[in-house]
């Protein structure tokens, strides 16, 4: 039905002079006249016939809905809102609605720079064109370039690797969750592994040492308490059935205070006098002394296998910066053995998960430039006073697209809506240093009528992209430390969206 048909059936009302429901609800065009419009041709090429045929029906739907009972729209909107134009600008909406990603770009303002809720570390440019390459053709994942035969994906880091943390060997499963199972299960599987109690621990998703140790065949030996583990508590508790000492990164807890456990030499060197091997679980695994930036007290992956450790894994995405992988590193047989056990094909990573390593372990061999090309890095050394700044750039952009709108309203601007820079700290995350905390800025936000939590929700659900921030004593806090230079601008357009929708709903 053309618009001038529905102009015509609207015209008639009822006898007071209202939009007359009948008159209103038989003005709807019928969905074979929509569907066969030209504006619905552009639509079925990008989504198809079936899809805007269903689209169709259920805006339609939702118009009928708004007559249910005795509920009545205003009749200038519903005019706009039944016209050909109109149903067909909604029937897009819901089409673009109903094929965005689940799997989206969010800002994270939380303050957290390894969040793991938000995909933990983002990649640098190097790692994101390296993806890209391989990503949308084909690759030698698999091929050796020099002979013309079938290659090992083993090998395509295990070089960088090696360079990087002096290990003799390398090789790279989907996470190091993945990469403790192996390593028990390959040195350790029949016989015992000896662990601390203090290091008896539990992270996220249930992983619990206990339980991961069970599951790989290998007998849980104790020693020492939570707070205090001594050498001579490994040495006596070594028999013929040990095949392992095992040190286990204590992850997001720390216990202080009136504590000790043996150094990894000394480990070490208990482990070569009675045959059995040392491994050591490093989980956030760091490339990069932080110390140097007076970050923390993590030893890195060199510092260790130096220390005489012979097999030691970490993640890839957290404290490296890169993509999602257990990074497994030590003396060339055991890396051998690993490679050959059954399990390494179920938990080998694909090609575009090697393509961002290598790029990532590329800009790290530089550790001057590391903490400027690779993000993680990045946002845990950069200085309080840069964070400053650039809060004061979302500020402003803030500020620009707000201007004018409050006038709109017919309010005054600090009536409409309210920004204060405060200090705050941010967390590394993921794990890793859970005592140390980063100075910060952040920008804390409320809105005229508008509660904090409902803004807070607004900026997650309505945002476009959605902004992460915090909920802090009742105010929204939108910490700056893990907003990615460049992103001030397409935040503070996101942040303005989400407040003129709620302005608008609260006039």
């Amino acid at each position: 039905m053309n618009r001038e048909r529905g102009s015509r059936l609207l015209d008639r009302t009822s006898d007071n002079g209202t939009l007359d429901k009948q008159s209103a609800l038989r003005s709807l065009p019928a969905v074979h006249k929509l569907i066969s419009s030209h504006l619905a041709a552009h639509l079925i090429e990008m989504y198809s016939k079936k899809w805007v045929t269903e689209a169709v029906e259920e805006v339609l739907s939702s118009l009928r809905q708004m007559w249910a009972g005795d509920s009545k729209p205003d009749e200038a909107w519903w005019k706009d809102r039944i016209s050909e134009t109109g149903i067909m600008a909604s029937v897009h909406n819901l089409l673009k609605k109903r094929t965005r990603p689940v799997l989206r770009e969010v800002l994270n303002l939380t303050g957290v720079v390894i969040h793991t809720n938000l995909g933990r570390a983002p990649l640098s440019e190097r790692a994101l064109n390296a993806v890209s390459s391989v990503a949308r053709g084909y690759s030698n994942l698999e091929y050796d370039l020099q002979k013309g035969q079938r290659g090992s994906r083993h090998d395509l880091v295990e070089q960088r690797l090696c360079q990087l943390t002096g290990a003799q060997a390398a090789m790279v499963v989907n996470n190091n969750a993945a990469a403790v199972f192996l390593v028990l299960r390959e040195l350790a599987q029949g016989g015992e592994a000896v662990v601390s109690r203090g290091e008896l621990v539990e992270i996220g998703g249930s992983f619990r040492i206990p339980a991961i140790m069970e599951e790989s065949g290998v007998g849980l030996v104790e020693v020492g308490t939570t707070n205090k583990t001594h050498l001579a508590d490994y040495r006596r508790a070594i028999t013929e059935n040990t095949k392992m000492l095992l040190r286990v990164h204590t992850s997001n807890f720390r216990i202080v205070g009136f504590t000790e456990r043996p150094a990894l030499a000394e480990l070490a060197e208990t482990a070569k006098e009675h045959g059995v091997y040392l491994y050591e679980d490093l989980g956030s695994g760091a490339l990069i002394d932080f110390r140097s930036y007076g970050i923390g007290d993590e030893e890195t992956v060199m510092q260790s296998l130096r220390a005489g450790v012979d097999v030691v894994s970490f993640s890839g995405d957290k404290l490296l910066g890169g993509a999602q992988a257990g990074i497994i590193a030590g003396k060339k047989d055991i890396i051998g053995r690993l490679k050959k056990n059954q399990l390494a094909r179920m938990l080998r990573v694909d090609k575009m998960t090697l393509a961002a390593l290598e790029a990532t372990l590329i800009d790290s061999a530089n550790p001057d430039c590391a903490p400027r090309t690779i993000p993680v890095p990045r946002m845990l050394t950069e200085t309080a006073t840069a964070v400053r700044e650039r809060a004061e750039v979302l500020v402003k952009f803030l500020h620009e697209e707000l201007a004018g709108r409050e006038e709109a309203l017919g309010l005054q601007p600090e009536e409409a809506f309210g920004l204060q820079l405060i200090e705050d700290t941010g967390r590394v995350g993921g794990g890793a240093l859970p005592l140390e905390e980063l100075p910060s800025t952040a920008l804390e936000l409320k809105v005229k009528g508008v509660s904090s939590q409902a803004l807070f929700d607004g900026l997650r659900q309505l945002g476009d992209p959605p902004v992460i921030g915090r909920l802090v004593e009742d105010r929204v806090r939108l910490n700056v430390r893990t907003l990615l230079p460049g992103e001030e601008e397409i935040c503070a357009h996101s942040v303005a969206h989400v407040v003129r929708q709620l302005l608008h709903s609260h006039a």
